[in-house]
């Protein structure tokens, strides 16, 4: 199973909620391309994270820097976590009723 980890500096910045929060500054994620095998450092606005209603509907994706693939790794809820406290873009899937 593929690990992510994640670098950065802390800072506060406001957001929608009352109180300032807590988001890492100038954050970089470390990742792997399933098809070229590098391996790199990617910024929180290289990623995005889908979050569905099972394991199979959630998942981060990006674009490999060195070979420009589209990758898609499964998301569990230590990657979800490190994900959206690093600031990437988050897209919630529901299904239709």
């Amino acid at each position: 199973m593929e690990r992510m980890s994640v670098m950065s500096d802390v800072t506060t910045v406001p957001v929608a909620a009352p109180v300032p929060v807590p988001v890492p500054a100038a954050v970089r994620f470390r990742a792997a391309c399933p098809d070229c095998r590098e391996r790199f450092e990617l910024a929180a606005g290289a990623l995005r994270l889908a979050i569905g209603a099972s394991s199979r509907t959630t998942f981060y994706s990006f674009t490999c820097p060195m070979c420009d693939s589209a990758v898609r790794k499964p998301a569990g809820e230590r990657i979800i976590e490190l994900l959206t406290g690093g600031g990437v873009r988050t897209l919630r899937l529901h299904t239709a009723l």
